[in-house]
């Protein structure tokens, strides 16, 4: 498609012509998913950016900023620190994610704030005992 729009023509009809062109010459026939309906989540909302988060999750893209990021995996790590085999591994969890806490929070990244202090530990250790005794 190398020819340009000719003067006078309008973009709409132009770009009909060179799709209705190229339909006619089959070079939509050899696509992927070629003569089927577009996938669809059939228990999910519409969302018109539907395609857009398709791709990204094809492509494990995350679009999150950094802040949330770190929010999403400081709950994620809460969990796995409550429901840890032992101890210790619930305390390494912890000091893990504090210390990416820290670091946030004194050299914080573009986007929105992260709005989190580091966890207590002993705190989160307590709330694994109770959780063992039951």
């Amino acid at each position: 498609m190398s020819e340009r729009k000719p003067p006078g023509v309008s973009f709409d009809s132009w770009t009909d012509k060179q799709i209705r062109d190229a339909a006619a010459r089959g070079e939509f026939d050899r696509l992927p998913g070629a003569g089927k309906p577009l996938p669809s989540d059939v228990e999910a909302d519409y969302d018109e950016q539907w395609w857009i988060k398709r791709k990204l999750a094809r492509e494990g893209i995350s679009v999150l900023p950094p802040t949330l990021a770190l929010r999403k995996e400081a709950e994620d790590a809460l969990v796995a620190a409550v429901a840890a085999p032992s101890e210790r591994i619930a305390r390494k969890i912890i000091t893990d994610v504090n210390v990416k806490i820290r670091d946030m929070m004194f050299k914080p990244p573009p986007g929105p704030p992260l709005g989190m202090k580091p966890y207590d530990v002993e705190e989160v250790v307590r709330q694994w005992r109770e959780r063992r005794a039951r």
